[in-house]
């Protein structure tokens, strides 16, 4: 009985072992977390592990997907914008290959080597983010035919301060040069000589890109581009906002590609500057399914002469080769052979016309023709600027804006929703973000005032005289006069005969998109 008392108090060796194990089980679970903890320690300190927080910041400049991007130079995160945008833009730099703190301090080292070539009379205002939105996407040489405002002191001397650009004067010696030149004795351009306006104009354009070819195989380009500088390259399709990507990807024996046009879409008749407040865009045939195209007709062109307000056949660039030649404004072509062209799926040339109000009165002005039907036709290939011409130079400032917002503004937004659904229009964002981040770091008014300050004496008398020497209003003269000169040394040009079929094609003009009368054509 009393055995039976204290038996409780008396602990039996299995009740023993289990008080153990469980002794144990605790020590163990309570340095378990300790020694993890240590070990990961140790990792991370000898850089066996990345710490997730960090593994996406503004100093790595990396994202998911992206860690093949070209490298940024380590003083990419010193020097952004003060705005808001700046953060916004500093993680999209691994986007943009070139970026170098929106000073492009990379040299000219970077394959393929990309020249663009224009004829502008433009301001600084549209030049230098034009200039440099390209840049960004990786052209290094621009080869700048400057007449009216481009070739004034102020801006001319700003223009050449930028490296990889060079300026060429419409002076008497680079007229009476290119009045020797083989053009005026070919048939393919014949049909635009002698006449005024967009006519005479995109004689002169030939034949400054008859010039930049020459410029471009001396300075090692290996593609040229002819550009207005109211476009901008699209390079849609790659992995890096790239045209240089673009380009490598490119076969070898692909000699032009074609980039079809967008159209910009303003949503406001008071744009000021184009680039950095257009993000709507009406999209190309060529990108479009035909019967999208054709069943959207009537609604996408709203009473206008044609889907698009002005040329629809797009922009090429050329890779620089023996024989090259210009096509006209639009394309490029050789003088020995039939060049293999293709054209991208997604890459596009946007097209920012009339995309200010005051278009209207510019386009007016530089034009002397009679605002008549008949008169008109001499001085515009395309129906939708002889009508803009027409009314600019007869109606009241009243009746043009409303004129403007009838044809040109796109204020229906139920239409415009319909469109955006339906793919006949498209959001492009990254002109905007480029443009607005390049203007918001101050690199414009940077270089302006480097210019201003790095100006010397000599310089500038220099500047004021080839500027006097530049001619714009009496450019149609200028060109009758070529055009005499060459007729007088024809027969010591003729140097080699070409029966090529390619050697007589036209110059391709400014064409406009396919009508509705073209959709049977097509299907054919």
């Amino acid at each position: 009985m009393a055995g039976g008392l204290h038996a409780p108090l008396r602990p039996s060796s299995s009740s023993s072992s289990n008080h153990s194990f469980t002794a144990k089980l605790l020590l163990l679970l309570t340095l378990l977390p300790f020694t993890l903890a240590a070990f990961a320690f140790i990792l991370q300190w000898r850089g066996g592990v990345t710490d997730p927080s960090t593994r996406y910041s503004s100093e790595d400049h990396k994202f998911p997907g992206m860690d093949s991007s070209p490298p940024t130079t380590t003083t990419t995160t010193t020097h952004h914008s003060k705005s808001d945008c700046g953060p916004l833009l500093s993680h999209l730099s691994p986007t943009f290959p070139y970026y170098r703190d929106w000073k492009f301090h990379y040299q000219t080292d970077l394959k393929p080597k990309i020249a663009i070539t224009t004829s502008t009379s433009a301001s600084l205002e549209q030049i230098l983010p034009w200039m440099f939105f390209h840049k960004v996407i990786g052209v290094t040489t621009f080869y700048l035919f400057v007449e009216g405002k481009a070739a004034s002191p102020e801006v001319s001397r700003v223009l050449e301060s930028i490296p990889g650009v060079k300026v060429i004067y419409r002076t008497k010696e680079l007229e009476e040069k290119q009045a020797k030149s083989r053009i005026w004795n070919e048939t393919w351009l014949a049909s635009f000589f002698y006449k005024p306006c967009n006519y005479e104009l995109f004689v002169k354009q030939s034949l400054n890109m008859e010039m930049a070819i020459i410029m471009a195989r001396n300075d090692g380009a290996e593609w040229i581009l002819h550009l207005d500088t109211d476009e901008l390259i699209h390079p849609a399709g790659t992995r890096e906002y790239s045209l240089r990507q673009l380009l490598l990807d490119v076969p070898k024996n692909v000699d032009m590609v074609v980039f079809p046009n967008y159209e910009s879409s303003v949503e406001r008749d008071d744009i000021q500057d184009p680039f950095s407040e257009i993000s709507m865009f009406k999209k190309n045939y060529d990108h479009l399914p035909k019967d999208t195209y054709f069943g959207m007709y009537k609604e996408a062109t709203r009473g206008n002469p044609n889907y698009f307000l002005t040329y629809g056949n797009g922009k090429s660039i050329a890779r620089i080769q023996d024989h090259l030649r210009p096509n006209g404004a639009h394309r490029w072509h050789n003088y020995m052979k039939t060049p293999n062209e293709i054209k991208f799926e997604e890459a596009a040339v946007l097209h920012y016309t009339y995309s200010k109000f005051s278009d209207l009165t510019s386009r007016r002005d530089r034009c002397g023709c009679k605002p008549t039907k008949e008169d008109v036709k001499r001085c515009f290939m395309l129906e939708f600027d002889r009508a803009a011409f027409i009314i600019a130079s007869t109606a009241t400032e009243e009746e043009m804006r409303k004129w403007y917002q009838e044809h040109v503004v796109w204020g229906d937004k139920a239409l415009n929703l319909k469109l955006l659904r339906k793919g006949i229009l498209t959001r492009v964002y990254a002109p905007m973000v480029i443009v607005q981040g390049l203007r918001e770091s101050g690199i414009f008014t940077s270089i302006i005032e480097s210019a201003s300050k790095s100006l010397s004496k000599d310089k500038f008398l220099s500047s004021i005289e080839s500027s006097n020497s530049t001619r714009p209003h009496d450019s149609i003269g200028s060109s009758r006069k070529m055009g005499k000169i060459t007729e007088s040394q024809a027969t010591v040009r003729r140097v080699l005969q070409f029966t090529d079929a390619a050697t007589n094609e036209v110059a391709v003009p400014p064409l406009p998109a396919p009508g509705a009368d073209d959709k049977q054509v097509l299907e054919w």
